[in-house]
């Protein structure tokens, strides 16, 4: 395989209908396609068609990943349901960057690195496109995420000053973490951001959401109940919060404005000195483990010595055996209890004895060049 392009369409809000099917299908014969998806890979070819018009025409969400390291994530979100203004105040880079369509604000995550795992693209979407979701409550974390790609990628000035720090940082989602793993942000980096960052709010009190409904006008009532079972993809519910949101009746997601915005530059010096303190203590945990493991084997060392000084005569027997059946698997093994015996004898202050025993032993079997070598290479 000289190259391999995976490429994944998802229709959220709506379903596709039969003749979008069939504009889809002209497109690629290979691709599988479903009234809400559209998957395919390339090994040779591409795909014939620009994916980000197939995405502003026909689909919601858009992944791209190769074997080569590019990867890419794209939503689509209505237009009057985000504020246009603060994703472009935190999405100024290149590999996180917004951008309108017609009626709609396409957020693009793109990274090219180096991974060691084989990866065909399968099962990335699932764990992402929630994110559009979360996206749409006015969570804007996963923005806040592309403005630290777009630094760990050195793409601001060391003075640019980060956006304003959404709650929750320090306490992601599944579909975030993914999203981390997937461009491959920096996890030191998230950690030193999230330190400025509030607690996630939970969501709207529910007496006190009851209680503004209750104060709505009938007609308009009646009119939520009506886009409740008509509307697609729950806007009707996203609004609502959001006009619930903005008469101050819930928190903002940002951390206070006292709170001192940071540079990119402070951020991954940071960054770079927990990774150095993490290496720094795993090095000493490693160090420790390794003390640990020895004293072990010291004690387990010196526990069988003590075994083998009360059968020390039987031991010379046994090393005799296996140098009589003349194999090379039974010379290891008189070899290793020899070495034993020695360690014995320096721990006794024998050491004078057993040399001259040893003496002995190899004049008897001087012949034995393949017994020998052994004893030279384990030093006896």
């Amino acid at each position: 395989m000289s190259e391999y392009q995976y490429y994944d369409f998802r229709a959220i809000d709506r379903a596709l209908t039969r003749a979008e099917i069939a504009e889809l299908r002209s497109i690629s014969t290979r691709a599988a396609i479903t009234s809400t998806s559209f998957t395919n890979h390339y090994e040779w070819g591409d795909l014939k068609a620009d994916p980000l018009k197939l995405l502003e025409k026909y689909f919601d969400a858009f992944l791209y990943l190769t074997n080569w390291g590019a990867r890419e994530f794209h939503l689509r979100l209505p237009q009057e349901l985000v504020d246009y203004r603060v994703f472009r105040t935190m999405l100024p880079g290149e590999a996180a960057h917004v951008r309108k369509a017609g009626n709609s604000v396409i957020v693009a995550f793109e990274n090219q690195s180096e991974y060691d795992d084989w990866d065909d693209g399968t099962g990335w979407m699932g764990s992402l496109m929630s994110l559009r979701s979360e996206l749409l409550r006015g969570d804007t974390r996963c923005l806040y995420l592309g403005w630290l790609l777009c630094a760990q990628n050195e793409e601001f000035a060391e003075d640019e000053l980060e956006p304003a720090v959404p709650a929750g940082l320090g306490e992601l989602s599944a579909p975030l973490r993914s999203l981390i793993e997937f461009l491959g942000i920096d996890e030191d980096l998230v950690e030193v951001a999230a330190s400025a960052s509030a607690p996630l709010n939970t969501g709207p009190d529910r007496e006190e959401l009851a209680a503004w409904i209750q104060s709505m006008p009938e007609k308009e009532k009646n009119n939520l109940l009506v886009a409740a079972v008509s509307e697609p993809g729950g806007w009707w519910k996203i609004g609502l919060l959001r006009r619930f949101e903005q008469q101050s009746v819930l928190r903002t997601l940002s951390v206070p404005d006292a709170i001192r915005r940071r540079t990119a530059g402070d951020l991954m010096t940071l960054a770079h000195a927990r990774a150095e303190e993490r290496d720094r203590l795993l090095e000493a945990k490693r160090a420790a483990e390794a003390v640990r493991r020895k004293a072990e084997d010291e004690a387990n060392r010196a526990r069988y010595l003590d075994q083998l000084e009360n059968r020390e005569e039987a031991t010379w027997n046994q090393i005799a055996a296996h140098i009589r059946k003349r194999q090379p698997n039974e010379y290891d093994k008189a070899v290793t209890l020899l070495t034993d015996l020695r360690d014995l004898a320096v721990r006794q202050g024998r050491v004078t004895a057993f040399q001259s025993v040893l003496g002995e032993l190899r004049r008897t079997h001087a012949a034995k060049e393949s017994l020998l070598r052994r004893l030279t290479k384990a030093k006896l």
